[in-house]
């Protein structure tokens, strides 16, 4: 049979053709323009499902779903070939890190790009679905030597709590007068994820679970380069990278070079477009949970792209520039520098895998981090370093000898069972820069908090250590606990959270839990202030033991059995100084007023962590509120003054007295200062206005950081004989992120506080700032008649990720003055 050629090869080419069409535009897709409307997440889900069946450049699939059950998801794109061969290049590709055995070159370069973090910074979704039609479509040139994968909604829960609300309030057509209603979000707006986290700052310590899984999908990759989309205000052009000083010091030159590098790259295709931009400003890359900096210290370009906009924009904005900011132009932006990233990177795709590759190689000073400490605090430590995929270790040896990471001592120290990290790891330069006790500055002026450091955050000793180091791969599995019908008995340590969930879970099953006032000895071993004692006598549940077995074991905590209620020394278990823990009624105040970031971690917290159930109450609602059904009120740093009223403040007071407890938390402590009742008062500094006139303009900025803590680390004191101090030392490293602070209570007690012997630790505190909180409070506790009201003037729940701080928070709720209104 012959064939006709001509036939063939018209068949052919029709067959491409009709290929080619049948990949739709968004515009042709959706049914309308890009930037003309807000698209839903699942109509983005759509889109990308439409592509990958579509074209054979695109692979669209799940990483997992969010709180409200929204899809995380992910594209990658690059050419054919790639595609049918990508887990060999994938694996190619992490060789060259160490994390995968084996050596690999590879000329493939891996650009990630990162949408939509920020839920109300809303172009970047729109743009990724552009971008990646571009990629498939106009440019499958620069795909040939390229892998792409586009993330386009980081956070689809906050994306929809925008769009959705925007699409319900705006105009049609819409209103670009800044007053209108659909440029001025109600609260929380779109900005955090289901639990008001600003994801943006989640990366390291990975609290939520977007970036819990979206760490699992990184960790496979390990870009080249990696952008970070998001929007600032309504009147900034344009920033891209490079970025602005301080850059840590595990910063490579190369890395900043190449910023530079992409940085001319996007300011050409702007420059053709007359567009606005600007670079090396107010971005830095210093604080380690970014976008930017975690893939930066990962040994990625990891950049943040700026587009003027977020929230208030809508579908178009008045300026205050004199003209109109519109969503079409928003998404173009990020169009055009996603595309720029993707082109320059794959023209210099050899360079960067030769300098990613030398980014992995270590030549440590010493041979392990070890992190010694609380058993349950280092086994925190251990998920986390799970999630990041830390290689670590457990010791054998019973002490070692190190030296301190904090005070740069040598000493011994106990190490059994400690977490051993080898200092020369693939992710090594990450690790330095999580332990390292002073990261050093270039400039004070800076985006972020500077301290971080992972051993104090989670109340653990690290040292370095030089030599052998015995140690095996599993922790020696505790001997679970068994029922014993002699057990008069039970007793716990309060020493971390984990003694916290414990209690918890105890209070919701109805159990009678007795926290110790003193310390006392029972059959050999000594038990602090807070110890938990749960005797048969107050419980007399058939199902008492196997209860308190069973979630003893579950929790992995060591809970003692005892047969005998008489100690060594010290209380016995019937002493009038052991106190009965009630369960508390929790109400937590929430919306107008308050910081939707410090309501989000204390929800997170309540629900997540502790797992003890609140009352979440509006601030809309405070005035309706019998606050006889409640026991505790906490407030998250917020400002007040326009919500709680003379005559709120009243009732707060009155219901205090009546054996009320009030937990207010950071700036929402100023509601009270200086106010009737409340025997708090704020350091007082005299400011020489005249000097600081002289100061010449130029020089203002850095002149007022002298008055800043940016998130500064300090040893302070603490007295753990009073209930909010059970658990702790007699020092306690307290996280600082400002400069405010309050005077020693004069009708109350001072519970962690500054002193003549409390000093910085780590991070940028100006001179001024440090002499205005040398004598100050840190958390204390005012008695009002039988209630009380508790002051933390530092924020514990701050991201969540100051784990050592949190107990001082639970002891808030459980161990001081601890009454219920509910049996008066």
């Amino acid at each position: 049979m012959k064939f006709n050629l001509t036939f063939l090869l018209v068949f052919c080419f029709f067959g491409i053709n009709q290929a080619q069409n049948s990949i739709l535009s968004p515009d042709e897709y959706l049914g309308y323009k890009i930037g003309t409307e807000f698209t839903r997440h699942h109509e983005v889900l759509n889109y990308f499902n439409h592509l990958s069946e579509s074209s054979p450049n695109l692979n669209f699939s799940s990483y997992g779903k969010t709180n409200e059950r929204r899809i995380l998801s992910y594209a990658v794109v690059s050419s054919e070939e790639n595609l049918k061969n990508l887990e060999n290049l994938r694996t190619n590709h992490l060789k060259q890190t160490g994390i995968i055995d084996g050596d690999a070159s590879s000329n493939i370069a891996v650009v990630w790009l990162s949408y939509n973090v920020h839920g109300n910074e809303a172009s970047s979704t729109e743009a990724a679905m552009v971008t990646a039609y571009e990629l498939i479509t106009k440019r499958k040139g620069i795909l040939k030597n390229t892998v792409v994968i586009i993330d386009p909604s980081i956070n689809p829960d906050g994306r929809d709590r925008y769009v959705n609300w925007y699409n319900q309030v705006k105009a049609s057509p819409y209103s670009s007068f800044q007053d209108a209603v659909e440029h001025n979000e109600p609260w929380p707006g779109g900005r955090p994820n289901h639990y008001l986290f600003d994801l943006n700052r989640d990366w390291m310590w990975a609290t939520q679970v977007e970036t819990q899984q979206r760490l699992k999908l990184y960790n496979q990759w390990m870009p080249h380069v990696h952008v970070d989309f998001h929007e600032q205000g309504i009147n900034s052009p344009y920033y891209f990278a490079p970025a602005a000083e301080p850059f840590h010091e595990v910063i490579t030159d190369f890395q900043k070079e190449f910023q530079t590098k992409i940085g001319k790259n996007n300011a050409e295709a702007f420059d053709e477009n007359a567009w606005s931009y600007f670079t090396r400003e107010r971005f830095d890359l210093f604080y380690p949970s970014y976008g930017d900096t975690y893939p930066t210290y990962n040994g990625a370009i990891g950049m943040t792209y700026e587009q003027a906009g977020n929230g208030r924009a809508g579908l178009g904005i008045n300026t205050d520039e004199d003209y109109e900011l519109t969503l079409l132009d928003r998404v173009k932006h990020h169009v055009i520098s996603g595309l720029s990233t993707v082109e320059i990177s794959s023209e210099n795709a050899t360079e960067l895998n030769s300098e990613f590759k030398k980014y992995f190689k270590h030549s440590p000073d010493f041979d392990y981090y070890v992190l010694a400490g609380d058993e349950q605090k280092l086994k925190i430590l251990a998920e986390l370093f799970d999630r990041h995929e830390y290689r670590y270790t457990f010791a054998t040896d019973k002490s070692l000898k190190g030296k301190n990471m904090y005070s740069n001592a040598k000493m011994n120290f106990e190490s059994e069972n400690a977490l051993v990290l080898p200092a020369n790891q693939p992710k090594a330069k990450m690790l330095k820069v999580l332990f390292e006790a002073d990261p050093e500055l270039s400039t004070p002026l800076t985006y972020d908090i500077t301290s971080w450091n992972l051993g104090l955050a989670h109340g653990v000793d690290v040292y370095t250590v030089s030599g052998k180091v015995d140690s095996k791969q599993e922790k020696k599995a505790s001997q679970d606990l068994k029922v014993n019908e002699d057990t008069v008995g039970y007793i716990a340590p309060w020493k971390s959270m984990t003694n916290a969930k414990f209690l918890a879970k105890l209070l919701e099953h109805g159990i009678d839990v007795r926290a110790t006032t003193k310390p006392f000895k029972i059959e050999g071993k000594s038990y602090g202030r807070g110890s938990l004692i749960i005797t048969k006598t107050n419980n007399q549940q058939p199902e008492f033991d196997s209860l308190m077995v069973e979630t003893a074991n579950e929790l992995k905590i060591d809970l003692k059995s005892t047969t005998t209620g008489f100690s060594d020394s010290g209380t016995d278990f019937g002493s009038p100084d052991v106190k009965k823990i009630h369960p508390q009624r929790i109400a937590v105040l929430r919306g107008k007023g308050t910081s939707s970031l410090s309501y989000g971690s204390l929800w997170y917290f309540f629900e997540q962590e502790l797992n003890y159930p609140i009352i979440s109450i509006s601030t809309d609602d405070f005035k309706k509120v019998d606050f006889k059904d409640y026991d505790v009120l906490v407030l998250p740093n917020g400002n007040y003054v326009s919500v709680l009223d003379k005559k709120d403040l009243e009732t707060i007071s009155t219901w205090m007295k009546s054996g009320g407890k009030v937990i207010a938390i950071g700036s929402a402590l100023s509601t009270f200062e200086g106010k009737k009742d409340f025997g708090l008062e704020k350091v007082k500094v005299e400011k020489d206005t005249t000097e600081m006139n002289l100061i010449p303009y130029a020089k203002r900025e850095e002149e007022r950081t002298k008055d800043n803590i940016t998130g500064a680390i300090f040893k302070t004191k603490v007295d753990n004989t009073h209930p909010l101090g059970f658990g702790y030392d007699e020092n306690y490293q307290s996280l600082k992120t400002s400069s405010t602070a309050y005077q020693y209570l004069k009708k109350g007690f001072n519970v962690a506080y500054f002193d003549d012997s409390s000093k910085r630790l780590s991070g940028f505190v100006g001179e001024k700032a440090s002499e205005k909180i040398s004598k100050s409070l840190v958390f204390g506790e005012q008695r009002m008649g039988r209630g009380s009201i508790i002051y933390m003037v530092d924020d514990v729940m701050f991201r969540s990720f100051w784990e050592n701080g949190k107990l001082f928070f639970v002891n808030a709720l459980f161990m001081v003055n601890n009454q219920s209104q509910k049996f008066k």
